[in-house]
Protein backbone atom coordinates (compact mmCIF):
# COMPACT_ATOMS: atom_id res chain seq x y z
CA UNK A 1 0.00 0.00 0.00
CA UNK A 2 1.23 3.48 -0.87
CA UNK A 3 1.88 5.75 1.70
CA UNK A 4 0.27 9.31 1.66
CA UNK A 5 2.92 11.49 0.02
CA UNK A 6 3.20 8.23 -2.70
CA UNK A 7 -0.23 8.52 -3.70
CA UNK A 8 -0.27 12.60 -3.93
CA UNK A 9 2.95 12.33 -6.49
CA UNK A 10 1.42 9.06 -7.96
CA UNK A 11 -2.04 11.41 -8.65
CA UNK A 12 0.68 14.29 -10.05
CA UNK A 13 2.28 11.61 -12.13
CA UNK A 14 -0.89 10.89 -13.98
CA UNK A 15 -1.80 14.57 -14.12
CA UNK A 16 1.68 15.47 -15.78
CA UNK A 17 1.85 12.68 -17.88
CA UNK A 18 4.92 11.60 -16.42
CA UNK A 19 6.78 14.84 -16.33
CA UNK A 20 9.45 14.74 -13.40
CA UNK A 21 8.95 17.56 -11.15
CA UNK A 22 11.93 19.11 -9.61
CA UNK A 23 11.77 18.95 -5.35
CA UNK A 24 12.68 21.84 -3.21
CA UNK A 25 12.01 21.80 0.53
CA UNK A 26 11.34 24.80 2.58
CA UNK A 27 13.59 26.00 4.57
CA UNK A 28 12.75 25.60 8.45
CA UNK A 29 13.87 25.90 12.36
CA UNK A 30 14.81 22.81 13.35
CA UNK A 31 11.89 20.46 14.53
CA UNK A 32 9.60 22.40 13.23
CA UNK A 33 6.57 20.25 11.30
CA UNK A 34 4.97 19.79 9.05
CA UNK A 35 7.62 20.07 6.53
CA UNK A 36 6.53 21.76 3.23
CA UNK A 37 8.03 20.88 -0.02
CA UNK A 38 7.95 23.03 -3.44
CA UNK A 39 6.95 20.50 -6.77
CA UNK A 40 7.91 22.66 -9.58
CA UNK A 41 7.10 21.44 -13.10
CA UNK A 42 8.12 23.72 -16.14
CA UNK A 43 6.55 23.77 -19.40
CA UNK A 44 3.15 22.44 -18.27
CA UNK A 45 0.23 22.73 -18.21
CA UNK A 46 1.85 24.35 -22.19
CA UNK A 47 5.02 25.10 -23.01
CA UNK A 48 6.22 28.16 -21.58
CA UNK A 49 3.74 27.89 -18.27
CA UNK A 50 5.22 27.19 -14.66
CA UNK A 51 3.65 25.15 -12.67
CA UNK A 52 4.01 24.72 -8.59
CA UNK A 53 2.35 22.93 -5.96
CA UNK A 54 3.00 22.18 -2.47
CA UNK A 55 3.07 18.84 -0.36
CA UNK A 56 2.98 19.27 3.67
CA UNK A 57 0.26 21.80 3.84
CA UNK A 58 -2.48 19.10 4.04
CA UNK A 59 -0.39 17.23 7.21
CA UNK A 60 -1.64 20.35 9.54
CA UNK A 61 -4.82 20.59 11.24
CA UNK A 62 -6.73 23.94 11.08
CA UNK A 63 -10.26 24.14 12.97
CA UNK A 64 -11.97 25.26 9.35
CA UNK A 65 -10.68 21.97 7.30
CA UNK A 66 -13.95 20.03 7.63
CA UNK A 67 -14.19 17.98 3.92
CA UNK A 68 -10.26 17.80 3.29
CA UNK A 69 -7.33 19.76 3.36
CA UNK A 70 -5.35 22.11 0.84
CA UNK A 71 -2.51 21.34 -1.14
CA UNK A 72 -1.41 24.63 -3.04
CA UNK A 73 -1.37 24.74 -6.96
CA UNK A 74 0.24 28.04 -9.15
CA UNK A 75 0.13 27.77 -13.02
CA UNK A 76 1.79 31.13 -14.71
CA UNK A 77 3.11 31.95 -17.95
CA UNK A 78 6.95 31.80 -16.45
CA UNK A 79 10.31 30.26 -16.11
CA UNK A 80 10.60 32.26 -13.03
CA UNK A 81 10.86 29.07 -10.18
CA UNK A 82 10.26 31.76 -7.64
CA UNK A 83 6.52 30.97 -8.01
CA UNK A 84 6.53 27.95 -6.64
CA UNK A 85 8.39 28.65 -4.22
CA UNK A 86 6.52 32.04 -2.89
CA UNK A 87 2.77 29.23 -2.51
CA UNK A 88 5.38 26.79 -0.75
CA UNK A 89 6.40 29.63 1.65
CA UNK A 90 2.59 30.93 2.14
CA UNK A 91 2.14 27.34 3.21
CA UNK A 92 5.04 27.21 5.56
CA UNK A 93 4.04 30.48 7.26
CA UNK A 94 0.45 29.83 7.52
CA UNK A 95 -0.09 26.68 7.83
CA UNK A 96 -1.90 27.03 11.07
CA UNK A 97 -3.30 30.51 10.68
CA UNK A 98 -4.56 30.64 7.01
CA UNK A 99 -7.41 27.89 6.28
CA UNK A 100 -6.71 28.69 2.26
CA UNK A 101 -10.37 28.56 1.32
CA UNK A 102 -11.82 29.89 -1.59
CA UNK A 103 -12.15 33.96 -2.06
CA UNK A 104 -9.04 34.35 0.89
CA UNK A 105 -6.51 37.04 -0.45
CA UNK A 106 -3.19 36.91 1.22
CA UNK A 107 -1.35 39.84 0.99
CA UNK A 108 2.78 38.66 0.22
CA UNK A 109 4.18 41.83 0.90
CA UNK A 110 6.58 42.12 -2.37
CA UNK A 111 6.66 41.54 -5.75
CA UNK A 112 6.42 38.04 -5.78
CA UNK A 113 8.68 37.09 -8.56
CA UNK A 114 11.32 38.77 -10.71
CA UNK A 115 8.80 39.02 -13.49
CA UNK A 116 6.12 41.14 -11.69
CA UNK A 117 4.72 44.03 -9.69
CA UNK A 118 2.30 41.70 -8.42
CA UNK A 119 2.28 41.65 -4.02
CA UNK A 120 -0.83 39.78 -3.25
CA UNK A 121 -3.22 36.24 -4.32
CA UNK A 122 -6.42 34.62 -4.42
CA UNK A 123 -7.26 31.43 -2.94
CA UNK A 124 -9.54 29.54 -5.73
CA UNK A 125 -9.95 26.44 -7.59
CA UNK A 126 -7.16 25.48 -10.13
CA UNK A 127 -8.13 26.56 -13.02
CA UNK A 128 -5.61 24.02 -14.84
CA UNK A 129 -7.20 20.90 -13.37
CA UNK A 130 -10.62 18.99 -13.95
CA UNK A 131 -12.59 19.40 -10.74
CA UNK A 132 -11.94 15.42 -10.59
CA UNK A 133 -8.03 16.22 -10.90
CA UNK A 134 -8.63 18.71 -7.88
CA UNK A 135 -11.15 17.25 -4.85
CA UNK A 136 -9.89 14.36 -3.40
CA UNK A 137 -7.06 13.34 -5.14
CA UNK A 138 -6.50 10.62 -2.79
CA UNK A 139 -9.58 8.43 -3.65
CA UNK A 140 -11.06 8.65 0.09
CA UNK A 141 -14.10 6.41 0.77
CA UNK A 142 -17.41 8.78 1.09
CA UNK A 143 -17.33 9.92 4.79
CA UNK A 144 -13.62 10.05 5.39
CA UNK A 145 -12.39 12.52 7.87
CA UNK A 146 -10.45 15.85 6.61
CA UNK A 147 -7.37 14.01 7.59
CA UNK A 148 -7.40 11.61 4.54
CA UNK A 149 -8.90 14.10 1.82
CA UNK A 150 -6.31 16.27 0.10
CA UNK A 151 -7.81 19.08 -2.02
CA UNK A 152 -5.16 20.88 -4.70
CA UNK A 153 -6.27 25.09 -4.14
CA UNK A 154 -5.39 27.44 -6.63
CA UNK A 155 -3.32 30.33 -5.83
CA UNK A 156 -3.57 33.50 -8.07
CA UNK A 157 -1.43 36.34 -8.47
CA UNK A 158 -2.58 39.13 -8.17
CA UNK A 159 -2.32 43.33 -7.34
CA UNK A 160 -3.02 45.09 -4.35
CA UNK A 161 -5.17 46.88 -5.73
CA UNK A 162 -7.48 44.14 -6.99
CA UNK A 163 -6.91 42.48 -3.57
CA UNK A 164 -8.31 45.62 -1.86
CA UNK A 165 -11.21 45.38 -4.60
CA UNK A 166 -11.98 42.06 -4.12
CA UNK A 167 -12.81 42.60 0.03
CA UNK A 168 -14.88 45.37 -1.20
CA UNK A 169 -16.90 43.71 -3.83
CA UNK A 170 -16.17 40.05 -3.28
CA UNK A 171 -14.89 37.40 -5.59
CA UNK A 172 -17.51 36.77 -7.73
CA UNK A 173 -17.35 40.35 -9.04
CA UNK A 174 -13.54 40.45 -9.38
CA UNK A 175 -13.46 36.83 -11.66
CA UNK A 176 -15.89 38.83 -13.59
CA UNK A 177 -13.40 41.35 -14.69
CA UNK A 178 -11.03 40.89 -18.30
CA UNK A 179 -8.18 39.64 -16.97
CA UNK A 180 -5.59 36.62 -17.18
CA UNK A 181 -5.35 34.77 -14.31
CA UNK A 182 -1.53 33.41 -16.03
CA UNK A 183 0.04 36.34 -16.79
CA UNK A 184 2.25 37.70 -14.24
CA UNK A 185 3.33 40.99 -16.48
CA UNK A 186 -0.33 42.30 -17.14
CA UNK A 187 -1.50 45.38 -15.81
CA UNK A 188 -4.14 45.83 -12.66
CA UNK A 189 -7.72 45.70 -13.69
CA UNK A 190 -9.24 47.79 -10.88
Amino acid sequence: MATRVEAYLAHLDRLSGGVEPRFFPVDQPAGTSPKITSIVYRDLPEPGMLTGLTYGLSLAHHREWKLGRPELCISVRSDDERWAFAIAQLANALIHDCPFTYGDTINFGEPIAGDTTMTAFIVFAPAVLDRADFLNVLGAPHGAGPQDVINITGMYPIHDSERRFIHAHGLEDFWRLDWDPFDPGRPAVV
